[in-house]
């Protein structure tokens, strides 16, 4: 007997849910990965143009509001291995050690977001574009050079892959890469013994006579709680059919 094949205007779209258990399987699996690329030894150098986004965004917030309340910028350093420092004179220190931390979840969380809507992504990738080259001021490695221009041509790449759905996936593992930065902050001071210290050490230093593990507790909850918080949003917000998702898509720059 004749196989009869169904039009393609006939074939099953993905439920809104399929798409939603998707994002949520590959959240899992780009947590798994975040954190084998982030702390294994030689592999960690294949992410170093994500992480100096990374900590170039939470220096960046560190910056932002030093000179928003007064402060002065001596210098500032960023590092793939030493992590990030900045050398601030005046200002209101609180507020100004508070930022790093808070920009981290909160650009981290519309980053997550990201990997629920094409729309979403592309809008992004123009941000992520930019923060992946302004690190590069500061780097002389020639390795990290050359993989920051592996990881933008990849940016660009994606925007024609699958008419831009794979840009949700690269706004998805650097959303959870900015998210948890606490847990990889406090990771490389503990166990890479990077040379600037991180923020939660700060908090003890700077409010003098609260123990360090309770800003650990404190960050690492709040660091979990955005991660889970924005997947939620996610999960209730977008709730578009693939179609309906390509189509909204592709209303901004086509591919």
């Amino acid at each position: 007997m004749p196989r009869v094949v169904a039009p393609a205007s006939q074939t099953e779209t993905s439920t809104p849910e399929d798409r939603r258990l998707e994002v949520i399987y590959s959240s899992v699996v780009f947590l798994i990965v975040a954190f084998a690329f982030w702390t294994f030894p030689v592999v960690r150098v294949v992410i170093n143009p994500l992480k100096l986004f990374v900590i170039g965004w939470h220096e960046f917030c560190h910056i932002a509001v030093a000179i928003l309340t007064g402060g002065t910028i001596l210098s500032i350093s960023i590092d793939p291995n030493l992590g990030g420092a900045c050398e601030i004179e005046g200002g209101w220190a609180p507020a100004i050690l508070s930022a790093g931390y808070f920009g981290s979840l909160g650009f981290g969380g519309a980053l997550i977001l990201g990997g629920w809507d094409i729309l979403v992504a592309k809008i992004l990738s123009f941000f992520i574009a930019f923060g992946l080259l302004m690190p590069l001021s500061l780097v002389r490695d020639k390795i990290t050079i050359i993989l920051t221009i592996i990881y933008e041509a990849l940016l660009i790449a994606f925007w024609f892959i699958d008419h831009g759905n794979a840009l949700r996936w690269y706004c998805l593992l650097l959303g959870i890469l900015t998210v948890l930065y606490p847990f990889w902050d406090l990771i490389d001071e503990r166990f890479k013994k990077k040379q600037n210290t991180s923020d939660i050490t700060q908090y003890a230093v700077l409010f003098e006579g609260t123990p360090r593990v309770m800003w650990i507790w404190i960050w690492c909850f709040l660091s979990t709680a955005t991660l889970v918080g924005f997947c939620a949003i996610g999960y209730t917000k977008f709730d578009l059919n693939s179609d309906q998702m390509y189509a909204q898509g592709n209303s901004f720059l086509p591919t």
